[in-house]
């Protein structure tokens, strides 16, 4: 089984672009997971809203058309869908989508970013705790969980390329970064670091102002994360940094089975 995660930074932008779409379609993967598509689905072309060979599934912001958003194509039906956490002060942005198949799950979230103020990181820091009593829920049912995304922060200094000028700056915070400590202190495995554990300079996001991609200067912000159950199966995790369309690069995990 393959999957990929790619947030694309505006779907209909990033369609349009060379070896983007295309570039999924080639890949063939089981799901294709995107976030940040900033899209509705009537505002989508037809090719974008029916793949052949696809279903897909997309959720977008109640608030602000143009904003947030996530999708996933998939090559199996779901039983059921969620598209959100059940909590309406949190799922106003459209930043999730969970594909339910039985005893397994796929699920995509755009987290939020922490920058704008304190408003804003306690948000996200909601947003987290909310997240996580979810999947917890989900493991405690036995269920082989896959999530994936834009996590919108780097876990450690191995993550990304400046640590320590980061250390005051939303996405290396020491409380963002304790998150995901506690993801993986309850069993849940950081694909790309099971599989490389000491790989440096392996970045998903480059800062497009300061062409930061050109002199590799990024953050390990994009993730797939597997409950313990599925740890064995995991057959590759890759970052396809030399794949272009966004300020993100898509992010790949292959399981065995």
């Amino acid at each position: 089984m393959k999957l990929i995660s790619w947030n694309v930074n505006g779907i209909r932008a990033w369609s349009k672009k060379e070896n983007t779409f295309s570039w999924f379609l080639k890949q063939k993967p089981d799901f294709f997971c995107l976030q940040e598509i900033k899209a509705e689905s009537n505002q989508l072309t037809e090719e974008l809203l029916e793949t052949e060979g696809y279903f897909s599934y997309f959720e977008s912001s109640k608030m602000r058309k143009g904003y947030s958003g996530v999708a996933i194509y998939t090559k199996h039906e779901p039983d059921h869908v969620d598209t959100g956490l059940g909590i309406k002060k949190l799922d106003q942005e459209g930043r999730f989508l969970a594909l339910h198949y039985g005893n397994f799950v796929v699920i995509t979230c755009y987290f939020p970013n922490g920058g704008g103020g304190p408003v804003r990181l306690k948000y996200k820091f909601d947003y987290y705790d909310a997240f996580l009593k979810y999947i917890e829920k989900l493991k405690k049912q036995k269920k082989q969980v896959i999530f994936c995304g834009d996590v919108n922060t780097a876990h450690n200094e191995i993550d990304l390329a400046r640590p320590k000028a980061n250390e005051k700056n939303t996405g290396f915070l020491s409380e963002e970064r304790a998150w995901l400590d506690k993801v993986t202190s309850k069993g849940w495995t950081d694909t790309f670091r099971f599989k490389h554990p000491n790989k440096k300079d392996a970045y998903s996001y480059w800062d497009m102002k300061s062409r930061a991609r050109d002199r590799n200067v990024g953050w390990r912000i994009d993730y797939f994360f597997t409950s313990p159950n599925l740890e064995k199966n995991i057959k590759s995790a890759k970052i396809h940094s030399d794949i272009y369309g966004s300020d993100h690069c898509p992010v790949s995990l292959e399981l065995k089975g």
